[in-house]
């Protein structure tokens, strides 16, 4: 399975009436794989996935999908809290041609790991799609353990990988060393990108390479390559912009800093509210080496 190195979770454009816009996700798409995307996550957390209907989010998963052809990976998240709603959805999405599921573990209503391995199982069953999961605990309000997520893989041969966001080096640890040949692992979080890297991760699904997907590519290959010094480099001039993406609520930064690059995005919707005037500054300044290869 090769879903690529660098994956973008992409933001979901809202148009004036602030309904999802297809046409302008379809014009992201194409742009960020211009640029250098291997895959796009669509309607994950950085695309509002949560505030979006059943009918928003199978219109952008089919014009994505059209909109890149095979030239990308295009992987539908469909994850949830209940499991009977997240099967469903899953299967609509299938019908749509995405190339794989990315699904969360179910948040605030805090599985236990037994409630995990029975939620991904009657995913894995209602599909033959590869399956991602998806752990952050910071957003969901539980971890699954390493050994937990090992247990789903040996068990259905199309969860396929994950998308770790823990924030947690241990962790990444002992899912990288324990895992089945092939079993893939994507990092959750920008700023350990390049640690997930050095352990022998795969690839990371990222929010900062909405701009930065070039440079992410320059440093997985300088690491490949045994050029740690200039992987670092590479990474410690990301820093700033990866900050700014975070300083508040993502998706509020990364999707104000596409609009800024000349997309319609449209505003988040709400309980997400607008950029921070004196973030704008500090994320316009970030953003001038990558205005000339902005939206046209």
């Amino acid at each position: 399975m090769n879903l690529g190195r660098i994956i973008t979770a992409m933001i979901t454009p809202f148009d004036e009436a602030g309904a999802a816009d297809p046409g302008e996700a379809a014009r992201i798409a194409r742009w960020l794989v211009d640029r250098g995307n291997d895959g796009l996550v669509i309607a994950g957390t950085t695309g509002e996935g949560p505030t979006l209907t059943v009918d928003e989010r199978m219109q952008l998963f089919a014009s994505v999908k059209e909109a890149v052809g095979d030239s990308a990976a295009v992987i539908a998240n469909t994850g949830g809290n209940d499991t009977r709603s997240s099967v469903a959805l899953t299967k609509e999405a299938q019908a749509t041609a995405v190339d794989a599921i990315l699904a969360v573990v179910p948040y605030y209503n805090k599985p236990t790991q037994e409630g995990m391995i029975a939620h991904f199982g009657a995913l894995a069953e209602a599909t033959s799609l590869p399956i991602i999961i998806y752990n952050i605990p910071g957003r969901t309000g539980v971890n699954m353990l390493p050994e937990t997520l090992l247990e789903l893989a040996r068990s259905h041969k199309n969860i396929v990988g994950v998308k770790e966001s823990s924030g947690d080096v241990a962790q990444f640890s002992e899912i990288l060393r324990n895992r089945a040949e092939g079993f893939l692992f994507y990092c959750g979080d920008d700023h350990l990108f390049l640690p997930s890297l050095a352990l022998g991760g795969d690839g990371v699904v990222g929010v900062a390479s909405h701009f930065c997907s070039r440079e992410y590519q320059r440093m997985a290959e300088a690491i490949h390559g045994g050029r740690v010094a200039e992987a670092c480099g590479i990474h410690y001039d990301l820093v700033p912009l990866i900050n700014a993406l975070f300083a508040t609520t993502s998706p509020i930064p990364v999707k104000w800093g596409m609009n800024h690059l000349g997309f319609k995005t449209g505003e988040t919707r709400l309980p997400l509210c607008g950029m921070p005037k004196e973030l704008q500054h500090r994320l316009k300044r970030l953003l001038e080496p990558f205005t000339k290869t902005a939206a046209a």
